[in-house]
């Protein structure tokens, strides 16, 4: 009580001038924020466009403030983290409502005792003194466990927050190729790690907290102001004036507290590039180390975390000015407005409650009603202070609903992404309007067919205009083309992972088609799990397929010998690093022929594996399935005699056409150095397959070059 007297001592000149200056400083700082956000015109701005691209503006973004859309964002929320009237959240909602009732009451009782206690030491009874300490001593354990209740209920209500909200997010994002999509099909969410993990957290824990103190407060204020009311006879002018300081101040306060919700979103997407810079140098240390590139990783994360630190520094200093009027008018006006409200009985000479009392009955009233008055301008303070939660809170739910929409219009088919074409403007007149999901998918077996697709990427290059080419079972095709010219593209609109822009697209369903990449992915989890992958052991069994099955896989790529080195199937590894490149790769074949699918996309998926066994797994594959082959080198020797050839005639990023090639036309170029080379390739053909074959594809080769010699 002492500190506030004092404070109030101090002139009011220095409180208006102090508030005018924090004033003044949020103003600089609002202009210094708008001119760093409009002095420098946007990338998108300086490019073209391509005519079928919906242009983003900055008008769109999205806004973080406490308004109607707040309320609706977070009320959108809350159904997903509360599903039902009677589940486990509202039974720790309930839990904590009730502790915070009990604690209200616990906290009068114990300014009272408290009271009490006092008064017998100044009055110098020992037998008041020790009722009333025992009585406290006994109340102590019962105080103690409403605490703790509180503590755990508040905690536990986080936690399940937190599930409820990870469940629905991860659901939607592994949904189909979401995940593929959020990443390389739509650019509005940078990054995903970030917004499920760190801002999911910070969000459950900003709305349990605001729940709370909200209701701790309205708790708080309503008890208090019943007591006084019922110990001091505090007319209707106190609760008014209390209401009118808080809706006066509150709206005050939210209008200079609008930038926190914006910069809210701006320190999360900092701390996600931040956090993404430093996963990148941990992912590729290997290839960082090779390069020595650590100077240069050093400059970039060094610049990415002083682009936080910059922001956290405004920040900081934005929170320093809102601090300085916040405690002014949360803190001391409220114990101003407090002193006013419960000074009124004690100075109206009037009062009847108080015109036969005497001096020391005065003070324990008012000593006791100074405490209660203490609490309770606390309490008003918190609800002024609650404001600034809220704008906080705002800043995170605008980025959870914002992900949210991209996962919900992902799911449905729709993307946002500024496409950009370097055509020119007499072809892009030319050229027809591409939409995205216009084409016709039809899922028919042993038969892949593009019939009039057009092939075009994320950003809007249109790669191969009108494609048609038809493989059917049976036929093992090498694809290949310089860098650039839609090879890898080919298999994503055939994997379905990028949007088909047109025509007819005839292929099995999305499980009888596998990938085999050059970087082949190992799963967390025993050995057994990279062969299987993505089965689980369970969808083996179902299967019927024995571990002695699985180990003539790992012989059929040379690998049986893995088994025995890393300890058996059920040996749990960190597989990525374990096995070398060479080794991932047989892997991936090995994984192949378990799944047995109608058609295999391989894309250089043996370019670390030795000639000799890459000519083994080859044979090998012929007999077990048709495939498709995407390479990026025109020449491999090994492969030339597993396939027919296609050949992407062009540089890139234009109008291309594809050659239907046979091995006679490709090597008729240099005739001698060619017949050099195509013994060479009989001679590996001849040890890793069948020998007559290779005797009758020499003599082929012979005749073809007499006749054109």
């Amino acid at each position: 009580m002492a500190a506030y007297s004092k404070f109030l001592t101090v002139r009011h000149s220095a409180i208006v001038g102090g508030t005018a200056a924090a004033c003044a400083l949020l103003c600089l700082l609002n202009k210094r924020r708008a001119a760093a956000q409009h002095g420098t015109p946007s990338t998108y701005a300086l490019q073209k466009v391509s005519f079928f691209c919906v242009e983003q503006k900055e008008g769109k973004k999205e806004r973080a403030m406490v308004d109607r859309l707040f309320i609706a964002r977070i009320c959108r929320i809350l159904k997903i983290m509360v599903p039902r009237a009677l589940c486990k959240e509202t039974g720790y909602l309930l839990l904590i409502a009730v502790m915070l009732v009990v604690r209200t009451y616990c906290d009068i009782w114990m300014i009272q005792n408290g009271t009490v206690i006092e008064s017998a030491i100044i009055g110098r009874s020992r037998k008041d003194f020790k009722k009333y300490l025992f009585n406290f001593i006994a109340a102590m354990p019962a105080i103690s466990l409403v605490n703790n209740f509180l503590k755990y209920g508040l905690n536990e209500l986080k936690l399940c927050f937190r599930v409820r909200l990870t469940k629905y997010l991860y659901e939607e994002y592994l949904k189909a190729y979401t995940y593929y999509k959020m990443g390389n099909l739509d650019n509005r969410i940078a990054n995903p790690d970030q917004l499920l993990t760190q801002d999911v957290e910070k969000f459950c824990n900003s709305v349990v907290d605001l729940y709370s103190n909200l209701s701790k407060v309205r708790l708080f204020i309503e008890n208090f102001e019943l007591y006084l009311w019922s110990k001091i006879h505090l007319s209707c002018y106190g609760p008014a004036s209390m209401m009118a300081y808080l809706i006066v101040s509150g709206f005050f306060l939210t209008r200079l507290r609008r930038p926190i919700g914006k910069m809210t979103i701006i320190e999360q997407k900092y701390e996600g590039e931040y956090r993404y810079v430093n996963s990148r140098l941990i992912t590729n240390s290997e290839e960082i180390a090779f390069y020595n590139g650590n100077l240069r990783e050093k400059q970039t994360i060094h610049r990415t975390f002083r682009k936080l630190v910059e922001h956290l520094h405004n920040f900081i200093l934005f929170r320093f000015s809102m601090g300085f009027i916040d405690t002014i008018i949360a803190k001391y006006l409220a114990t101003v407005v407090g002193y006013l409200v419960v000074s009124r009985p004690f100075l109206n000479l009037a009062d009847p409650r108080h015109q036969n009392s005497t001096h020391a009955e005065l003070l324990e009233d008012y000593y006791q009603s100074g405490r209660m008055l203490l609490r309770m301008s606390q309490a008003l303070g918190r609800i002024v202070l609650a404001g600034r939660e809220m704008t906080r809170l705002a800043g995170f739910t605008a980025r959870i609903t914002e992900l949210m929409q991209v996962l919900k219009d992902l799911n449905s088919g729709k993307y946002q992404r500024t496409m950009v074409s370097q055509e020119k403007d007499a072809d892009m007149k030319q050229a027809l309007p591409l939409i995205p999901g216009s084409g016709e998918i039809i899922n028919t077996d042993n038969l892949i067919k593009f019939d009039h697709v057009p092939l075009v990427t994320p950003n809007g290059d249109v790669l191969i205009q009108d494609l048609n080419f038809e493989v059917r079972s049976g036929a093992n095709v090498l694809i290949c083309g310089p860098n650039g010219c839609g090879k890898s593209s080919l298999f994503r609109v055939l994997g379905e992972l990028w949007p088909l822009f047109g025509g007819r697209l005839t292929k099995p369903v999305r499980g009888k088609l596998f990938y085999v990449p050059q970087r082949p992915y190992m799963t967390l989890g025993t050995l057994r799990d990279q062969v299987i992958y993505p089965d689980t052991l369970e969808d083996q069994r179902k299967k019927g397929i024995s571990d002695q099955v699985l180990k003539e896989y790992l012989d059929n790529v040379q690998l049986g010998q893995i088994l025995e080195r890393e300890g058996g199937w059920d040996s749990v590894q960190d597989w990525m690093d374990v096995l070398s490149g060479g080794e991932k790769q047989r892997m991936a074949m090995a994984r192949l022929f378990y799944h047995k699918p109608q058609f295999a996309i391989l894309d250089e998926c043996t370019s670390a594996v030795s000639v000799d066994v890459e000519g083994y797994i080859y044979s090998h594959c012929r007999k077990v399935s048709p495939f498709l082959l995407f390479f990026n080198k025109l020449y491999q020797e090994v492969l030339l005699y597993f396939h027919c050839f296609y050949r992407i005639v062009g540089v890139g990023r234009g109008p291309l056409e594809i050659e239907v090639s046979n091995l006679e036309r490709l090597i008729f170029g240099d005739k001698i150095a060619n017949l050099c080379f195509f013994l060479s390739i009989h001679l590996l053909y001849f040890i890793t397959a069948k020998k007559s074959e290779s005797l009758l594809s020499f003599k082929s080769y012979l005749k073809c070059t007499a006749k054109n010699m």
